[in-house]
């Protein structure tokens, strides 16, 4: 039988280069590998050079050599960089860097460069202890929020830095980047410029019992669940980018009940209707600090059910629109920054909330932001 003809088949094909022009016209460009390493409340790991001029930090992370894979690379230099043994779990990032970018060192000849950023994981307080730098080439390390990071990286360094963390806080697909921007979708975490901070009080343990009657409560926050098991995330934009939180606020005087104050600030910070909040344990706040230095008091924790969505509006509170997000439990304790402590809560909120109202076990998924004309839930 006689095989149908591809117009493809009529086209005249180029000569055949020799070798030895091909070679050259091929696209060159560098090759590099990094890693987003965290410690356990989410901080981002970033590396001192000594050869930078201008004082900027890096993440873990080096040149590929001749022959060598990124992947390769990166476990070398980590190996290299902090002398441990990291597994990579994913490529978070590929990005593309123009030769004419106004980061690139005065005097570089480079002909672009691609990088790969590999997800390194978390570091336990052991590994963190067992970091040995070269001192020839780094001369020190440090655990940094984004929002401090960027400031101490090249511009498009931590545009690479945020696409490639949010990333995985977000479980999205590979970020693709050129010269620091997102060439496909940009994903909600990103659109939002929403920052993962260190929270002071991460390894206070949650207690499960009521709060002393000693114990004025000053603070209430919600796991608040909708039908497939997700919960609500609202991140307060500012200047420096948007901080996420539960749902939830400070006891005001007016406040008849914690519940109260839980209704009225969920209502005003994402537009939620909730029903039967129930409380999971308390967190002491042995300063206050916040509240002006009062003393001890507790932060309530609780959890309740999401019945409806109202369209996005501003609150009243700050006068700024919250951004809204969809979150697996888990995710929105990474986002939260509480380390393993807010873990354990999260898998407590979701117990209770599979026992007390039959909903599922949230699926690992994209967080997305909730449509800005709200939704019914019920």
């Amino acid at each position: 039988m006689t095989s149908p003809v591809s117009p493809s088949d009529h086209v005249t094909p180029r000569a055949a280069l020799p070798a030895a022009q091909y070679a050259p016209s091929r696209h060159a460009a560098w090759l590099g590998a990094a890693a987003i390493i965290t410690d356990e409340v989410g901080r981002v790991l970033l590396v001192h050079p000594t050869y930078r001029k201008d004082g900027s930090w890096l993440l873990p992370g080096g040149v590929v050599e001749p022959g060598e894979h990124p992947h390769v690379t990166c476990q070398r230099e980590i190996t290299e960089e902090l002398s441990l043994d990291l597994p990579l779990s994913a490529v978070l990032a590929v990005h593309s860097f123009s030769p004419h970018h106004p980061d690139l060192q005065t005097g570089t000849p480079c002909p672009g460069e691609v990088r790969f950023v590999f997800d390194g994981g978390t570091l336990t307080p052991d590994q963190v202890q067992a970091i040995r730098l070269p001192r020839e080439e780094l001369s020190e390390y440090a655990f940094l929020e984004t929002r401090d990071a960027v400031q101490r990286l090249r511009p498009v360094d931590g545009q690479i830095m945020l696409a490639a963390y949010r990333a995985r806080l977000g479980s999205t697909a590979t970020a693709h980047l050129a010269d620091g921007r997102h060439i496909l979708d940009i994903p909600a975490l990103d659109r939002h410029d929403v920052h993962v901070r260190y929270r002071p009080l991460w390894d206070s343990p949650l207690h499960r019992g009521p709060v002393p009657e000693r114990l004025p409560v000053r603070q209430a926050w919600a796991w608040c669940f909708v039908p497939d098991g997700r919960v609500v995330v609202v991140a307060d934009p500012g200047p420096r980018g948007a901080l996420p939180m539960l749902p939830g606020g400070t006891v005001e005087s007016t406040d008849a009940t914690p519940e109260e104050t839980l209704h009225r600030e969920a209502a005003e910070e994402g537009q939620l209707t909730l029903v039967d909040p129930v409380r999971l344990g308390w967190v002491l706040d042995e300063t206050g600090e916040v509240y002006g230095g009062v003393g001890p008091t507790a932060r309530l924790r609780l959890a309740a059910r999401v019945t409806a969505i109202g369209p996005a509006a501003v609150d009243p509170a700050t006068a700024r629109p919250f951004a809204r997000l969809f979150a697996t439990p888990a995710q929105a304790a990474a986002l939260l920054g509480w380390g393993p402590p807010g873990a354990r809560q999260a898998r407590l909120a979701a117990e209770m909330a599979r026992e007390r109202w039959g909903l599922p076990t949230a699926r690992p998924a994209a967080i997305e932001e909730i449509p800005a004309e709200g939704m019914r839930l019920s």
